[in-house]
């Protein structure tokens, strides 16, 4: 199964008027059990595009079909909700409930769910996210620690148990111990559950690292859609549209143009490090 979205328009409107439009004809897939890393700079239409994933904005030219249900259709959107999780930038402003339990049992309550499961899930859930729930349950969110209260947040979502889990910014205003903590946690999530990652990034070196997939988004359009190593070797291109590469890329065009031939697909430290020790072993 899979997200396929077949030329998909959407424009704001202002005094009841279209504005430009702000996605244009966007066309591609994206497969089940994949980590598909979105960039592109403001305005591109990023987040635009990933709240057309569950029906929060509508499409209006084009269609977007999760796993066969077509969003187009108000009547599969309630389906689809309870495939597609949403995390937005800053999820812990969200969080309301007087406990850790109570917050993230709501999701899981709404869908109607007996006690019982329910517990089993918001258990599950915070567990995940490294927060215990026999510490954590009867803690109010608000005392807890900014990573905590993204950990927590997070954990609501994923006991409604998505098969798609959509990131905007989840790492943002979070300090590099907090931003390791939420990857290693999308990366267990993926490896243990199989669900697709969907994230969108304005850390180059986070994409390179995670994402199976990467699509650049410039001006509404696709401007590329594909893995890693292969967008990222585009650096001249990305820098004409005011995106950069990965650290390590870097590293590797600036060794190119010192006489050093070093693939600049090279896009993370592991795999620099396997060229290194592949060179070192025909010396």
């Amino acid at each position: 199964m899979s997200i396929v979205i077949n030329h998909l328009t959407f424009a704001y409107t202002q005094g009841g008027k279209p504005l430009a439009p702000t996605l244009k004809g966007l066309t591609f897939t994206i497969e089940e059990g994949s980590f598909l890393g979105i960039i592109g700079h403001t305005g591109s239409g990023k987040s635009t595009f990933v709240k057309h994933l569950n029906g929060l904005l509508s499409c209006e030219k084009g269609t977007v079909i999760v796993d066969g249900h077509d969003l187009s259709q108000k009547s599969e959107r309630r389906t689809v909700r309870s495939l597609v999780g949403m995390v937005f930038q800053y999820p812990e402003y969200q969080l309301f409930a007087e406990t850790v339990y109570e917050d993230v049992a709501f999701g899981p309550r709404n869908m109607k769910l007996d006690e019982a499961e329910i517990k089993t899930r918001v258990t599950n859930a915070m567990t995940m996210v490294g927060l215990d729930p026999e510490r954590f349950s009867t803690r109010s969110p608000f005392e807890l620690s900014g990573g905590e209260r993204r950990r927590a947040a997070i954990a609501g979502v994923l006991a409604m148990q998505p098969k798609y889990l959509v990131l905007d910014e989840p790492m943002a205003g979070l300090d590099p111990l907090g931003r390791k903590e939420i990857l290693s946690l999308l990366e267990k999530l993926r490896s243990e559950s199989g669900c697709t990652i969907i994230m969108i990034s304005h850390s180059m070196d986070d994409i390179a690292n995670h994402a199976t997939k990467v699509l650049v988004l410039e001006q509404g359009s696709v401007f590329l859609y594909d893995t890693p190593q292969i967008v990222f070797s585009n650096a001249e291109e990305l820098q004409r549209i005011g995106l950069s590469v990965p650290s390590i890329t870097k590293i590797c065009i600036e060794m190119n143009r010192r006489g050093v031939a070093i693939p600049t697909s090279i896009c993370t430290e592991d795999a620099f490090l396997h060229w290194f020790r592949e060179g070192k072993a025909h010396a």
